[in-house]
């Protein structure tokens, strides 16, 4: 008899254990699936979410190049030829610093110069060209002189109007007094040519 009742009772026990090892078997492998299920929609819409944003990021970003920064839709930059109204004329800088101008757009952006109105626009004058004496001796005769050059910028961007200025920009480059100014008159104009066309660039372009 108490054999008997042993033997039920483990019965009992193990109906009880196989009954629990099954549920939790069937909860556990429930568990994983809906967990898999639910990081699988939430990886995918987040995929989805950070797919969107890029696109619509890289529809309104700008492209960079060299270190400037144009307008996906923009496609042509117009340089109007800067006219020398200084005082002192330098023949041949008015046609020098509009290459240059060019040239600084066309080396680092993709737009094609173009001769009449385009998606950016850059005009303007030279005003001032100028030669002043600077470090000033004890005897009052300089040791340097400066050749000043100074131009006056309209640009407009047809994107985006907020960016559109007007402004003038000013460059020098020294040079002894004992020099001939013909003799390197061309070396300080190319310099400040460079110089100015950088500033314009940076102000078009980059946004300084």
């Amino acid at each position: 008899m108490q054999k008997y009742v042993f033997l039920r009772v483990i019965s009992i026990f193990s109906t009880i254990y196989f009954f629990f090892f099954l549920l939790f078997e069937n909860f556990h492998v429930f568990l994983q699936s809906y967990l898999l299920k639910i990081m699988g929609k939430t990886f995918l819409s987040y995929s989805v979410t950070v797919i969107f944003l890029l696109l619509y990021t890289s529809c309104k970003m700008t492209v960079s190049l060299s270190g400037g920064t144009v307008d996906p839709r923009a496609k042509t930059a117009y340089v109007g030829h800067f006219i020398n109204n200084s005082s002192l004329v330098n023949p041949a800088l008015s046609q020098e610093f509009t290459t240059a101008l060019k040239n600084k757009v066309q080396n680092q952006t993709s737009l094609a110069i173009v001769n009449s109105s385009g998606d950016y626009n850059i005009e303007g004058e030279i005003v001032n060209y100028s030669i002043s004496p600077v470090a000033i001796q004890g005897n009052e005769t300089a040791a340097m002189n400066r050749l000043t050059i100074t131009v006056r910028v309209s640009f407009t961007n047809k994107f985006d109007e907020k960016l559109n200025f007007e402004q003038s920009f000013s460059r020098y480059a020294d040079y002894l007094s004992t020099q001939n100014f013909s003799s390197v008159e061309s070396t300080l104009v190319s310099t400040i040519n460079e110089a100015l066309t950088e500033d314009i660039f940076n102000k078009a372009f980059v946004n300084w």
